[in-house]
């Protein structure tokens, strides 16, 4: 394919994230720029369930802090199964750098939370994104 664009490595996303009105948005979002939202879930025992069901999920989008414990527990066991995680939060935690392929700093543009995903997209299929978007940070992330 000499013009157009590259196939998707990342289709399919679990959305983890214990504001609704954040969740719905999110969700929206994603599905209007052609992902595939596999869950949407607010507490870290629903998205470890979903994650060990064998769902097929790319890359999890996962907040920090939630009601029933921290996304970090989401992230050892996206690890665990070869998952890439985006952090979405207000406050990166310095775990994050060894757990997660990136982390996007809330508030953030929608057309932000999509280049995330495709600069995500881009290193895992070896290509080089030119221009980060505003508020992503991308780390040397265990291998998937």
């Amino acid at each position: 394919m000499l013009f157009g664009r590259k196939k998707r490595q990342i289709v399919r996303l679990l959305v983890v994230e214990d504001e609704p009105l954040i969740a719905f948005d999110t969700e929206h979002v994603l599905t209007d720029a052609g992902y595939e939202v596999v869950a949407t879930v607010d507490r870290v025992v629903d998205a470890l369930n979903v994650l060990r069901s064998g769902a097929g999920v790319d890359l999890i989008l996962v907040d920090v802090h939630l009601a029933d414990g921290t996304g970090l527990d989401v992230a050892r066991a996206a690890v665990e199964a070869g998952v890439p995680v985006l952090f979405v939060t207000g406050n990166c935690p310095v775990e994050a750098t060894t757990l997660a392929a990136g982390c996007l700093a809330k508030p953030y543009q929608q057309r932000d939370l999509i280049g995330a995903i495709e600069a995500i997209d881009a290193r895992i299929g070896g290509r080089k994104q030119k221009r980060l978007p505003s508020g992503l940070r991308l780390f040397e992330a265990p291998a998937s």
